[in-house]
């Protein structure tokens, strides 16, 4: 049975940073594909980084340059680094882990998410 649990959100100040952490039971991690999705109050769920089971990395073009997608195979998690924390960026961040790409498409396993909140 597929487990992801995440963890890091919290409450910041916009300008500073995060780290998420995605920790993944149940499968073979590293031939799964990861991603972290969004969704704020109001609005769908949204792709925000992916990285495949190669390592291969993609970004949503609002968080490009601000956050960073990491894997450890060894660890069984998948990171997600945010810097420059923007008011919008506040959103529930869920981990999703799936077999199959692309990644614009719903598929795969879900955690429960974390809350992330930027405000002064």
């Amino acid at each position: 049975q597929v487990q992801l649990v995440e963890s890091g959100g919290g409450l910041v100040q916009p300008g500073g940073s995060l780290r998420l952490s995605c920790a993944a039971s149940g499968i073979i991690f590293s031939i799964y594909h990861m991603a972290w999705y969004r969704q704020a109050p109001g609005k769908e769920r949204e792709l925000v980084a992916s990285i495949t089971s190669g390592g291969a990395t993609n970004y949503a073009d609002s968080v490009k340059g601000r956050f960073t997608i990491s894997r450890d195979n060894h660890k069984n998690t998948v990171l997600l680094e945010m810097n420059s924390l923007k008011p919008e960026d506040t959103a529930v961040y869920y981990c999703n882990a799936r077999l199959s790409i692309p990644f614009t498409t719903p598929s795969g396993s879900w955690g429960l998410g974390t809350q992330v909140t930027v405000s002064s």
